[in-house]
C-alpha cells in the first residue's frame, strides 16, 4: 500500500475509533440502571477527553500521506509508533468503557470494582504517553486545536496522577462527583484521604477479568470478551501500574496516610469530610452540595435509607460541623474551605484570625431566607458589598451556606433582591473553590433566566459570572448547554456598552471549547460581530475580531463568515486596522483560505496581497507569521 493511502487509512481508522469510544462510552437515555453506575463519571470524563481529539484528527487527515508521517526514512520508527500507540490506547479505552458501563454496585463487588479505577488509571495513562508522542511540529494545526490537544493532554495528566494518588480509589454515586477544574483542588480544597484503604491484589490475569466479568454480571457465567481483552492489554500488577522494566511507580510505592477519619465525618454521598452538613426528612446528615443536587436531580428518596423524604427541607447540622472543626484543628487538618478553627489560611502558609467575623457573616446569610421581604433585601444587599470586599469574606460567605440560598433568589420577582442575588455570585466565583459550589448548587439555569429577562444591571452582571465560571474547563461544556449562548448573543446585539463588552468576553471564554462554536454560529453570532466591525464608533473592534479568530476554526463559523461577506471587510482592517486587529484579521483570513480555493481565490481578487506584503514586514511577529503563510498560499494559487 501506498505511503499516502496507508496515512488515509489509519487517519480514518483513528477517527472511527473515537467515534466508537464516544457511542460505547455515552449512556443511554433510556438505561435505567445508568445513575446506580458508580463508575458513570469516570465513563463521562474519559468520553469527553477522547471526543475533543476528533477535531485534532480531522484536520491532520489531510496532511499525513504528504508529511510522509507514517513512513519517512528518518524516523518511520518512531513514527509508525505514535499512531500504533494511539490507536493501542484507545482500543484499550473502548474495552474499559465497555465493561465499566455495564457495572452495577452490590454488596460483593467491591473487589471488581476496585480493580476497575486501577484500569482507567492505567488506560489514562496510555492516552497520555500516546498523545506526547505524537510529532506535532511536523502538522500544520491551527492555534485552536492545538491548545484543545495541549488542554486534553494536561487534563488526562492530572487525571493520572489522580488516579494513581497513594493507589487508592474513592468510589462514590455518579450523582455525587463534584464538578471541577480538571486535575485542581476539589470544591473542598484538598482532597482527604478516605480511611478505607484499597488492599493490594494480585497481577490482572485472565482469572482477575473473570472475577471481575463475574461481579458485573451476576454468578451465570456468562463472560463478556470485552473484560478479557481489557485484563490482557493493560499492564497492571499488585494494584499498581508498572513501567515498561516491570518496576512500580514511586507513586504506587507510597504508603497510605493512617489518619482514621470518623465516619459520622464523611458524606454518605461523596465520601468526603463534610464541611457544610445538613439534615434531611429522615434523619441523615449530608454535605449540603451534594444532598442538594440529588434532590434537584428530581430523587425524593433518602439516598442512604431509600425512604421517602416527607419533606425536602435541608436543617443546618450546627453540632456535627462544630466537632468536624474541633476534630480538623485537633489533627491539624486544613479544612476542606482553608477555614480552620477561626483562622484562614494564607498563600504564605501562615494563618489569619477571622473568628470574630464568622457569627456576623453567618447570622447576615440567615436572613437571606427570612420570610420578610424587607429583611431579604437588606441581607442579600449587605452580602454584595461583603463579598466585593476580600477574598476572606467570599470564603466565609460560602462556608455559611449562602450559595444556594442566593441561587434560590436569583428567581425572586423583586428587582433590587435579583440584582444583588446575581452580583453576590459573580463576587464569590472569584475565590476559585467556590466556582464548583456555584456550579453544583445549580445556579447556571437561574442566570441564564437573569441574563434573558432581568434588569440592565441584572444582565451585565449574569453575563460576566457566566464568564468567571466558564473559567473551569467542564464548566464550559455545561455553560453552553444550558441556553446560555442564545442569551450572550441577543446581549451582544443589543445590550448596553457595559454589558456587550462582558457578553463578549463569555462569549470569547465559551467558545474555546469546540462543541459551543456551533452553537454561537447558529444563534447568529456572525451577524452581530460583522456590525462590532463595521460600527463606526470602532469600540469593539478588538473584542469582535477576537471571537472570529477562535470561531474561524470551525466549519459551519467558516461557511457563515464568508456568507456574510465578512471577508472585505477584513482586508480593509488589513489597510486601516492597528496593529492588534491587523493581527487578528489576518489569522482569520489564514484560517478561511485553508483548504480553500474558493476563498483564497476571493481575497486575492480583493488585492489581499499587497496590505499582506506591507503586514510581514512591519507587523507583530503574528501578524509576519499569518501574512507570510497567506501569501505563500495566494503564490501556490496563481502557480496552479
Amino acid at each position: 500500500m501506498a505511503g499516502g493511502e496507508e496515512s488515509l487509512v489509519t487517519s480514518v481508522f483513528l477517527l472511527d475509533l473515537v467515534r466508537q469510544v464516544c457511542v460505547v462510552g455515552t449512556p443511554g437515555a433510556g438505561d435505567k440502571n445508568n445513575n446506580n453506575n458508580v463508575f458513570r463519571k469516570d465513563c463521562m470524563d474519559l468520553v469527553r477527553r477522547v471526543s475533543l481529539l476528533t477535531h485534532f484528527l480531522e484536520e491532520i487527515s489531510g496532511q499525513l500521506g504528504s508529511l510522509n508521517a507514517l513512513g519517512s526514512c528518518s524516523s518511520s520508527s518512531k513514527e509508525i509508533n505514535w499512531s500504533s500507540d494511539l490507536v493501542a490506547a484507545l482500543q484499550s479505552a473502548k474495552n474499559l468503557l465497555s465493561l465499566a458501563g455495564i457495572f452495577q454496585s452490590t454488596n460483593d463487588s467491591d473487589s471488581a470494582a476496585k480493580k476497575i479505577a486501577t484500569l482507567f488509571h492505567s488506560v489514562t495513562w496510555k492516552l497520555e504517553k500516546s498523545l506526547a508522542n505524537i510529532p506535532y511540529d511536523q502538522f500544520d494545526i491551527s492555534e485552536e486545536v492545538q491548545e484543545q490537544v495541549a488542554l486534553v493532554r494536561a487534563q488526562l495528566r492530572r487525571a493520572t496522577e489522580r488516579y494513581g494518588s497513594k493507589n487508592s480509589r474513592e468510589i462514590s454515586f455518579a450523582f455525587a462527583q463534584p464538578i471541577e477544574k480538571d486535575g485542581d483542588q476539589s470544591p473542598m480544597g484538598n482532597r482527604l484521604t478516605r480511611s478505607r484503604h484499597i488492599e493490594n491484589s494480585g497481577g490482572v490475569s485472565n482469572k482477575v477479568a473473570e472475577n471481575i466479568q463475574t461481579a458485573v454480571s451476576g454468578s451465570n457465567g456468562s463472560k463478556d470478551h470485552s473484560a478479557y481483552q481489557v485484563a490482557s492489554e493493560l499492564n497492571v500488577v499488585d494494584g499498581g501500574e508498572k513501567d515498561s522494566l516491570g518496576n512500580k511507580s514511586g507513586e504506587d510505592l507510597k504508603k497510605h496516610d493512617t489518619l482514621q477519619i470518623p465516619d459520622d465525618f464523611l458524606c454518605p454521598i461523596s465520601l468526603e469530610l463534610m464541611r457544610d452538613p445538613v439534615i434531611v426528612a429522615t434523619g441523615q446528615t449530608y454535605e449540603r452540595s451534594y444532598i442538594q443536587r440529588w434532590i434537584d436531580t428530581g430523587n425524593s428518596t433518602c439516598p442512604k435509607t431509600q425512604q421517602k423524604l416527607e419533606h425536602l427541607t435541608l436543617t443546618p447540622n450546627y453540632v456535627l460541623r462544630s466537632l468536624i472543626t474541633q476534630w480538623c484543628a485537633e489533627h491539624k487538618v486544613e479544612q476542606p474551605t482553608g477555614l480552620a478553627n477561626g483562622r484562614i489560611k494564607k498563600s504564605d502558609g501562615s494563618f489569619r484570625d477571622v473568628s470574630g467575623d464568622i457569627a456576623p457573616i453567618q447570622a447576615i446569610v440567615r436572613k437571606l431566607s427570612s420570610r420578610l421581604i424587607e429583611d431579604r433585601r437588606a441581607a442579600v444587599s449587605e452580602v454584595r458589598s461583603l463579598s466585593k470586599r476580600s477574598t476572606d469574606n467570599r470564603i466565609l460567605i460560602a462556608g455559611a451556606g449562602a450559595i444556594p440560598v442566593l441561587v434560590n433568589l436569583l428567581t425572586s420577582e423583586d428587582t433590587s433582591i435579583q440584582e444583588n442575588a446575581v452580583t453576590s455570585i459573580l463576587n464569590l466565583s472569584i475565590y476559585e473553590n467556590n466556582k464548583a459550589l456555584i456550579m453544583l448548587a445549580g445556579a447556571v439555569p437561574s442566570i441564564v433566566q437573569v441574563l434573558r429577562a432581568g434588569s440592565v444591571e441584572a444582565r451585565e452582571n449574569a453575563a460576566a459570572t457566566l464568564f468567571s465560571l466558564s473559567l473551569a474547563d467542564e464548566n464550559k461544556i455545561i455553560i453552553g448547554a444550558s441556553g446560555a449562548i442564545p442569551a450572550l448573543v441577543e446581549l451582544l446585539e443589543n445590550g448596553s456598552t457595559r454589558g456587550k463588552k462582558d457578553a463578549a468576553t463569555a462569549l470569547f471564554n465559551l467558545c474555546i471549547y469546540q462543541g459551543n462554536k456551533g452553537r454561537a454560529v447558529r444563534a447568529g453570532i456572525i451577524t452581530a460581530l460583522l456590525k462590532m466591525l463595521t460600527d463606526s464608533r470602532n469600540c469593539m473592534v478588538d473584542e469582535a475580531l477576537t471571537i472570529l479568530s477562535v470561531l474561524a476554526s470551525n466549519q459551519e463559523a467558516k461557511v457563515a463568515i464568508v456568507k456574510a461577506s465578512t471577508i472585505p471587510v477584513l482586508i480593509d482592517l488589513l489597510r486601516t486596522g492597528l496593529p492588534r486587529n491587523k493581527e487578528n484579521a489576518a489569522a482569520i483570513l489564514l484560517s478561511l483560505c485553508k483548504r480553500d480555493p474558493e476563498n483564497l481565490a476571493c481575497m486575492s481578487r480583493l488585492g489581499a496581497v499587497i496590505p499582506l506584503t506591507e503586514l510581514a514586514k512591519n507587523g507583530t511577529e503574528r501578524a509576519k507569521r499569518k501574512a507570510t503563510s497567506m501569501l505563500e498560499h495566494l503564490r501556490r494559487l496563481q502557480q496552479n
